[in-house]
């Protein structure tokens, strides 16, 4: 049996496979908001409660957002901020008493979408988070590539030069501490956040990614502009991975990821930033899900 946690910054999910990868036990509980402490608390809890059921595992693989880092070993360059500076695999394996293996979550995600997901059978596959946060995995000939500075793949903090910024003056500050990030623009809350600004809304309820998408397949005007303004810099910041990368393959994950228009327009509009004179790489929907994280994190073994 070996377990896989997705370690998110809302949910913590935790999956158990069997030795054909079939799923045999699976929760989720919610993310302690800020606390690192509780954090470590309910990813105890969770291997404890599965092994109850089902004995001792294999090994045990958790996905995190942002990476190692080869200097400290703590976890630096995550959006869950409470992590950053820990030794989060240090510390769960002292408080578990066996190994575990850690990787960044989009990571995870682009190993089990190029194992048997949207991607298996194609030699390079780039997985792209487009959720809480924006982040990336890269996977070649069935192995994750990390890079010697744990970064491979981090394209969501690259800045993506808009020709119009959702019509503000200035780029948005990133918790990375840049201004005008591939995330503050691609994220479900950057989503959202620019549909709010561009309808004029103030003080009432903000629409959701989901809700926006709802409301522009009915043909509402506003939220058919935002989706289009949003397929148009998907486009040209996905170009960039593809003009350096060149991957058979993309597979999108994440809430926004839900979005069927986006695979349709995308690629559609990407052509005029890619460095070629036909694209031949695709743009897929993710095959798990949101068990594709913590899929990917019990194959990290």
């Amino acid at each position: 049996m070996r377990i896989g946690i997705d370690l998110g910054g809302t949910k913590i999910e935790i999956a158990a496979l069997d030795g054909s990868g079939a799923t045999i036990h699976r929760a989720r509980l919610a993310t302690p908001a800020g606390d690192y402490a509780a954090t470590l608390d309910v990813l105890v809890g969770l291997v404890r409660d599965v092994e109850a059921v089902h004995g001792c595992a294999d090994s045990i693989g958790i996905g995190t957002p942002g990476s190692i880092s080869r200097a400290t070993g703590a976890i630096k360059n995550s959006n869950s901020v409470c992590l950053n500076g820990r030794h989060l695999g240090q510390d769960l394996e002292s408080r578990l008493d066996r190994p575990v293996r850690l990787a960044n979550d989009a990571n995870c995600f682009a190993l089990s979408e190029s194992t048997d997901g949207a991607g298996a059978g194609h030699r390079i596959v780039f997985g792209v988070i487009l959720g809480t946060g924006v982040g990336g995995g890269l996977v070649i000939d069935g192995r994750v590539v990390d890079g010697p500075n744990g970064i491979t793949g981090e394209w969501g903090h690259n800045p993506l030069l808009l020709g119009e910024r959702h019509g503000r003056d200035t780029p948005r500050p990133c918790y990375c501490g840049r201004l005008g990030c591939v995330e503050t623009v691609l994220s479900g809350p950057a989503l959202e956040a620019d549909h709010a600004w561009a309808a004029g809304a103030s003080g009432g309820a903000r629409l959701s990614a989901e809700h926006i998408a709802q409301h522009a397949a009915a043909g509402e005007a506003a939220c058919v502009q935002t989706l289009d303004r949003y397929a148009r810099h998907l486009a040209q910041a996905l170009a960039v991975v593809i003009n350096i990368v060149d991957p058979d393959v993309i597979v999108l994950g994440g809430g926004v990821s839900n979005i069927d228009l986006l695979y349709q327009r995308v690629p559609a509009l990407w052509s005029r930033w890619i460095f070629a004179d036909q694209v031949h790489t695709r743009l897929v929907r993710n095959h798990h899900g949101d068990s594709s994280g913590v899929r990917g994190a019990a194959w990290l073994a």
